[in-house]
C-alpha cells in the first residue's frame, strides 16, 4: 500500500472519537495493528462484539465515575457541553486521570486511547495530553445513527429516539473538541469496504504516516475487518424519527460528507447544537439524573465483571502452561524410558 507521507513519525497520542457502536472498535484495532500502543488493560469480547472492543476498561470506568461526578451518565443525551466541576474537584479528577494514562500507558511514543466517553470529556483528556507532551491525532468513525439504534436496542433496550439523540450529542462533541486537531473522518462502511482507501485518507488528514503498517500488519488487517463486523444496516427514513429525525439527519449529512471529502462549513452543527441546548433547557431535568443513578448501578456490575474475566483468563494461561510441562515431562520420561530400554 503506498504511502501518503515521507514525513518521520513524531511522537503523538491516537484518540478514536465518536459514538458507542459506531465502529470505534473497528477503527482501534486497524490503528493497534498499525503500530499503535494499546493500554495495558483492554476490555475483551462478547456477545455484543465477539472480535472484542479494544477499549481501556479501567480508564471507561473512570470517565464514568467522572461523568457521575457532574450528574451524567454515559448515556446522557444532554452530555453536551462539557460540565466542569468546581476548580478543586475538576483539578484532582484531571490528575486522577493523569495516573491512570501513565499506569495504563507508561512511555508509549504512540498511545491509542479509544472510550467513546472521551470524546464528551474530551478538555479533560486533552488536557492530559498537553500535560505528558503529546499532541493528538484523531479518528472519528461515521455511521448511520439509525445502525447505531439497532445495536443499542438489542443490547440496551433503548428506544430510537434515544438512540439517535445520543449519537448526536456524541458526534458534536467529537467534532467540537478536536476542531483544532489533525483529525479524519472515517466512513464505517468505507473501512470495510476498502480500508486501504481509508488509511490513506487517515494519513493524508495526518500530515503523518501510521507508526508501522507492514505487509504483516496488513494481512493481519485484512483478516479482522471482515463483513460480520457489520451487524447493523440501518436502513429507514432517519429524519422520521419522532422528535429528533430532522436534527439527526443534518447532524448526519455534515459527517457523511466529511467522511468522503473536505468537512462542510460548521454552521449545520452550530444549530443542532443549539437545539440540543434547547431540549435540555426543557428536558434535561428529567433524565440526568436517572441515567447518573443508573449508571452509578452498572459500574459496579461492570468491574465485577471485568476482574472475574482478568481471573478466568488467568486461569486459562495457568492451564495453558500446566498442560504444557506435563507434556515436556511426559516427552522427557518417555527418552528416560528410551534410554534404559536400550542400555
Amino acid at each position: 500500500m503506498a504511502r501518503t507521507t515521507t514525513r518521520p513519525a513524531k511522537s503523538a497520542a491516537y484518540l478514536v472519537l465518536g459514538m458507542h457502536r459506531s465502529g470505534t472498535s473497528a477503527v482501534t484495532q486497524l490503528l493497534a495493528l498499525a503500530g499503535a500502543e494499546l493500554p495495558q488493560n483492554v476490555m475483551p469480547g462478547d456477545e455484543h462484539n465477539a472480535k472484542g472492543y479494544f477499549e481501556p476498561w479501567k480508564i471507561a470506568l473512570f470517565n464514568d465515575a467522572r461523568l457521575r461526578a457532574a450528574g451524567s451518565a454515559w448515556d446522557d443525551v444532554f452530555a453536551l457541553p462539557y460540565a466542569p466541576l468546581p476548580e478543586a474537584d475538576e483539578a484532582e479528577w484531571t490528575a486522577r486521570a493523569l495516573a491512570l494514562y501513565r499506569d495504563e500507558f507508561g512511555e508509549a511514543r504512540f498511545p491509542l486511547l479509544k472510550d467513546p466517553r472521551v470524546s464528551v470529556l474530551g478538555p479533560m483528556w486533552r488536557h492530559v495530553l498537553e500535560t505528558v507532551g503529546l499532541s493528538a491525532r484523531v479518528v472519528i468513525p461515521v455511521r448511520s445513527p439509525l445502525a447505531v439504534a439497532g445495536s443499542l436496542a438489542r443490547r440496551d433496550g433503548f428506544p430510537v429516539e434515544k438512540s439517535v439523540l445520543l449519537w448526536c450529542v456524541y458526534m458534536l462533541a467529537a467534532e467540537l473538541y478536536s476542531r483544532d486537531l489533525p483529525r479524519a473522518f472515517v466512513s464505517y462502511d468505507g473501512l470495510l469496504a476498502d480500508w486501504r482507501g481509508e488509511v490513506a485518507r487517515i494519513e493524508a488528514a495526518h500530515g503523518a504516516a501510521l507508526p508501522r503498517m507492514s505487509p504483516h500488519a496488513q494481512a493481519q488487517i485484512d483478516q479482522f475487518l471482515t463483513g460480520d463486523l457489520r451487524h447493523n444496516a440501518g436502513g429507514g427514513d432517519l429524519s422520521a424519527v419522532p422528535i429528533v429525525g430532522p436534527l439527526a439527519k443534518t447532524v448526519h449529512d455534515w459527517f457523511e460528507a466529511a467522511s468522503v471529502g473536505p468537512a462542510p462549513p460548521l454552521a449545520p452543527l452550530e444549530a443542532a447544537a443549539v437545539q440540543i441546548a434547547e431540549l435540555k433547557a426543557r428536558m434535561g431535568v428529567f433524565v440526568s439524573p436517572v441515567t447518573s443513578a443508573l449508571s452509578a448501578a452498572s459500574a459496579e456490575l461492570d468491574e465485577e465483571r471485568q476482574q472475574r474475566q482478568r481471573e478466568r483468563l488467568h486461569t486459562h494461561q495457568i492451564e495453558t502452561e500446566l498442560a504444557l510441562l506435563r507434556r515436556e515431562r511426559a516427552a522427557i520420561e518417555a527418552q528416560v524410558d528410551a534410554m534404559l530400554a536400550a542400555r
